[in-house]
């Protein structure tokens, strides 16, 4: 089964990515000032949301909650995908990894519209800003991290371990799409995001979209060092080249320094991802192809308090919360805080009705090319069904009671056989299993694809094929996890697993319960596929 995509169904697909001017980055780091500040707000201020006049215990929060120390970096790179976005007209999901860095996006998704489009009594002025900071890790308000009620995303923040796997399985049979998955050091730890990197052998340029990995190190967990963090960039290099991924390294303390180094390392993996799937949808593909990767090291609750009460935070674990904890009771934290706020200008920002400055404003995307309003993260886009053939036609002719002997799933693999042939012009379906597909007696599928694998094929394979459409890969984890990022995102699917393997995912089942749970409390989230689950061997 082929799937044959032309290079015009990716838009912007051959447009380069110039190198940002100086006047540019002094803008992007001016609206990386603006996330920065409201992340801040958010997780300290109830009042005095302008900081219009001077700081006072009664405009803090009594109960101060919210994670600071990963927010930085995943504002900065926001704010640099909203420049590739408008250079190259591309659609960009961004899936945020680092558990809680909820504050960062709801700041820069309400900093692009989009928030105030969805939720129109937060709005984007002095009183929609009250509403924002006071509704933040508050009781009737929102979470502290990222989730269902966040415009934008498929992912829960604090799922430690799943963010690549969703992205994976997002950028499948999606051609136009590019998922920006932002790693945290504390993640990469997992079992699942390690099995994650070996996404290159699964993911085809010909016929998928793809995923930027962005690998955060700042080196720290909540409480202590992280593995990855403390490797040098050669080693961590070395792990990313050899799971067949062509990582870049920005790092550094000086924001501008950043700034620009950054912005060359996206604009230069956009170009490679295109050129890519320009080489892969003209002639094939036989092999892998060496994905970029970018691995970014900044300081944990970078541009935060160096220090508190003598002891260092910014750049340790002691920044991953709440640096400051003692504001309403600690006149010194007080001003502390009141300093770091102001360290942003927020005057210089926002005006005084509480809009951003129109020269920042103007930096992000438009309509639902802005990240927070993408078709593929549950927009206003309906998904079609399947369709399914009567289920009459894989019935059993029973005849004399107790004569008959037949295995209760090769019907069931015959039915697969049949979706996988009705969606081969509109692929929209896929069967991801841990090696176990023959021996559940679903082997019909073969008929009609192959075992995907881009990886070289040695003579003794079985239906393998770089765009076969049954997903095998020997991980609970991954094939549950690829299935949740392809249904989120509109398409359908099956996970067949023995019954008692089963368990190694089962938390990732009850996590997607509950983002539907909530989902189904947002109007402007569409209804998506269900999430299939065969349990064999029982």
């Amino acid at each position: 089964m082929k799937n044959q995509i032309s290079e015009t169904a990716v838009r912007g697909s051959g447009t380069e990515v110039p190198q940002a001017t100086p006047e540019e980055l002094e803008l992007l780091h001016r609206y990386w000032n603006a996330a920065n500040y409201l992340t801040v707000a958010q997780i300290y201020l109830q009042e005095n949301p302008l900081l219009r006049e001077p700081l006072a215990a009664a405009h803090i929060k009594p109960r101060l909650l919210g994670h600071w120390g990963t927010s930085p970096g995943l504002s900065l790179v926001y704010a640099h995908l909203n420049r590739l976005i408008r250079c190259t007209d591309a659609e960009v999901l961004f899936v945020a990894g680092p558990g809680h860095g909820g504050p960062a996006v709801i700041a820069n998704v309400y900093l692009e519209g989009t928030y105030s489009e969805i939720y129109p009594n937060v709005s984007p002025d002095k009183a929609g800003l009250r509403r924002l900071i006071r509704q933040f890790s508050t009781p009737g308000g929102i979470p502290s991290h990222v989730g269902p009620p966040t415009p934008g995303s498929i992912h829960e923040g604090g799922e430690l371990g799943y963010a690549l796997a969703h992205a994976t399985g997002a950028a499948m049979d999606n051609p136009g799409l590019i998922v920006a998955c932002v790693i945290g050091d504390g993640e990469a730890e997992t079992g699942p995001l390690a099995a994650s990197w070996k996404a290159p052998a699964f993911l085809n340029p010909a016929r998928d979209g793809a995923v930027l990995p962005i690998l955060h190190l700042n080196g720290h967990k909540i409480s202590g060092p992280t593995v990855l963090g403390r490797q040098s960039d050669a080693q961590v290099s070395a792990l990313l080249t050899a799971q067949g991924w062509d990582p870049v390294v920005v790092s550094g303390r000086d924001p501008l320094t950043v700034h620009a180094a950054f912005a060359d390392a996206l604009g230069q993996a956009h170009d490679r991802i295109r050129n890519l799937q320009k080489r892969g949808r003209g002639n094939g593909m036989s092999g892998p192809a060496p994905w970029p990767a970018i691995i970014l090291r900044t300081p944990k609750g970078w541009t935060g308090p160096a220090s508190v009460d003598g002891v260092p935070v910014e750049g340790t674990f002691r920044a991953h919360q709440v640096p400051l904890a003692q504001v309403r009771e600690n006149p010194l934290h007080l001003a502390q805080l009141e300093a770091w706020l102001r360290s942003y200008k927020p005057e210089t920002l926002f005006d005084d009705e509480g809009r951003l400055a129109p020269e920042l404003s103007a930096l992000a995307p438009r309509r639902d090319r802005r990240m927070g309003a993408s078709p593929s993260a549950g927009g206003t886009s309906g998904v079609a069904p399947l369709n399914l053939a009567p289920l009459e036609n894989y019935a059993l002719e029973v005849g004399v009671r107790a004569s008959t002997r037949h295995e209760t799933t090769r019907p069931l693999g015959e039915m697969l056989r049949d979706i996988y042939t009705d969606t081969e012009t509109d692929p929209r379906f896929r069967l991801f299993c841990p090696d176990e597909t023959n021996s559940n007696r679903l082997g019909a599928v073969f008929e009609v694809t192959d075992r995907c694998l881009l990886e070289e094929a040695d003579d003794g394979g079985d239906h393998i094929a770089p765009d076969g459409r049954v997903m095998e890969v020997l991980s609970e984890h991954l094939c549950q996890g690829w299935l949740e990022g392809y249904v989120l995102t509109g398409r359908y699917g099956l996970f067949a697993t023995y019954e008692a393997f089963a368990m190694v995912s089962a938390s990732m089942t009850i996590q997607h319960a509950k983002w539907l749970q909530h989902a189904r409390e947002l109007p402007w989230r569409r209804p998506v596929p269900s999430l299939n689950i065969l349990l064999t061997s029982t």
